[in-house]
């Protein structure tokens, strides 16, 4: 499902093996890191494997002598080629990076050869700086600001794997260091990166590296003032328009650009990201992404998608007016994709299932339109299934459920002919509070619909289990079954015991 950097295979089938081995190794890794920052929501960084390079079962000694190399670049002349790949190679090594920025005037050294005639050695520069960018040194960052400059300029090269280079560079660049991202916002980063993907839409190799490195700016904890400049730039516009998947290139470029709109969403700025289509955008491809998965197609990373996605659209309609929802988000349908991913990750991936249904819950909030579509196409009766579920989804759904009852009194009888009533007598007996709390709430709102609703809770001998609530219990969740034992069903149980 990733896009793989391609290797040249030259020494027959012991290096196509290893190559392999290395595209499963980065798919693996790659993977890892879109996790890492779905769940806890990481900064990351990324090594592009050498295209260019032998791969061999060989193994670069850790002592390499980054000095010996330097030295050697400062006086040879036709060599300067291999003593800069070998460079690269030694630059692998977290203890030869911290030698090396240690060197005097070695990053003056690299940024000449960077700057260059000799394409060549051009090339191994960078990738010099790239596995420089990629130390887990925090200090390292900082002494390759003589570069950035340059890398800013090669952006608008000719060569897409130079671009690429040099993107994700500067995205491994900017986590590090403060001085870096405000050198590289002067220099003119997001008016490069806006340009970039202008140019190179059509290279979506191109379009997921510079993504990856807007995201890298975006997801800062003081990144109000950069997600700004990038809202008032064509960026937005440009992330939507390549935010469909491709479906021989794969699903990465994608998962970039979703990440970036949801820091942008994210902020309090939304309503710029709403006049730019995003919210329409956004859903229409939770409602693809939702069918493939209605009809069986999970496909490996697809959920690393509709992550970034419905967290995007979450965030959105918090700034969209009630009374324009509907068309901002295109279609009531989206609520068909988004029950499709609670049961679909229910067991498997448990916190999207309730981020689904926390979307589920923003869309049926203020709107009756949404809150109908649950109940034409069925899909009720396997929300209420999903409240024996815990890890929050439970609490989330029974929130849309009371959106539900919360619009009409029509809705409250389709929602007890449903199947609602007797779940809310299992949910009443939960020990989460916040459960109990919301289930006398949706019940409250149920018997006020209907003296029909009534009479069922008591057959289901509701009346005990609020009995048991009002004397075990205390604070809000005793005062609301006092409330429904004194004003709703005391006459109805009492009609009950008699008719018997």
């Amino acid at each position: 499902m990733w896009r793989l950097t391609r290797l040249r295979h030259k020494n027959g089938k012991q290096i196509a093996s290893c190559s392999e081995e290395m595209r499963v190794k980065r798919r693996e890794n790659e993977k890892a890191l879109r996790q890492a920052r779905r769940d806890r929501q990481l900064v990351s960084k990324r090594l592009l494997l050498n295209e260019d390079e032998d791969i061999s079962m060989e193994t670069i000694p850790a002592d390499q002598d980054v000095v010996s190399l330097l030295h050697k670049l400062q006086h040879s002349g036709p060599e300067r080629e291999t003593h800069l790949k070998a460079l690269s190679k030694a630059l692998r090594d977290s203890s030869a990076q911290l030698t090396f920025v240690k060197y005097e005037n070695s990053m003056h050294l690299l940024v000449s050869f960077l700057t260059g005639s000799n394409t060549q050695c051009r090339l191994h520069a960078i990738r010099c700086l790239h596995e420089l960018s990629h130390s887990p040194h925090p200090s390292v960052a900082p002494t390759c600001l003589p570069a950035t400059s340059y890398l800013l300029t090669y952006l608008s090269g000719q060569s897409t794997k130079f671009t690429e280079l040099c993107l994700y560079t500067l995205g491994n660049l900017i986590p590090d260091s403060d001085v870096v991202k405000e050198k590289l916002l002067a220099q003119g980063i997001i008016p490069a990166l806006a340009s970039c993907i202008e140019n190179q839409r059509h290279h979506l190799a191109v379009v997921e590296a510079a993504s990856f490195t807007l995201s890298q700016l975006l997801q800062a904890k003081d990144a109000a003032e950069t997600i700004m400049k990038v809202l008032v730039s064509t960026l937005p516009s440009q992330l939507l328009s390549v935010l469909t998947p491709d479906p021989q290139f794969g699903l990465a470029p994608a998962i970039e650009c979703a990440w970036c709109l949801h820091y942008m969403a994210y902020s309090q700025n939304g309503k710029e990201l709403l006049a730019c289509g995003a919210l329409s955008k956004c859903s229409s491809l939770l409602w693809s992404l939702g069918c493939a998965v209605r009809e069986g197609n999970q496909d490996e990373g697809l959920e690393l998608l509709v992550c970034p996605l419905l967290r995007c659209v979450g965030n959105l309609l918090s700034f969209c007016p009630a009374n324009s929802l509907t068309d901002q988000v295109g279609d009531v349908k989206l609520v068909v994709a988004l029950s499709a991913f609670v049961q679909a990750y229910i067991h498997s991936r448990p916190a999207l299932a309730r981020e689904s249904a926390w979307v589920l819950n923003n869309l049926t909030a203020h709107s009756t339109d949404f809150c109908s579509a649950l109940l034409t196409h069925n899909l009720v009766p396997a929300l209420i299934q999903s409240l024996a579920f815990s890890e929050g989804i439970n609490t989330m759904i029974l929130r849309v459920l009371a959106n539900i009852a919360n619009k009409k009194k029509e809705f409250c009888v389709e929602l007890v002919q449903q199947g609602l009533l007797s779940s809310l007598c299992a949910t009443l007996k939960m020990a989460d509070a916040e459960m109990v709390t919301l289930s006398l709430e949706v019940l409250f709102m149920l018997v006020s619909s209907s003296p029909q609703v009534t009479e069922e809770f008591v057959r289901l001998n509701g009346v005990s289990l609020l009995e048991a609530i009002q004397y075990n219990s205390e604070g809000e969740m005793r005062r609301r079954a006092a409330y429904l034992l004194e004003h709703h069903l005391v006459f109805t149980s009492s009609s009950c015991t008699t008719k018997t």
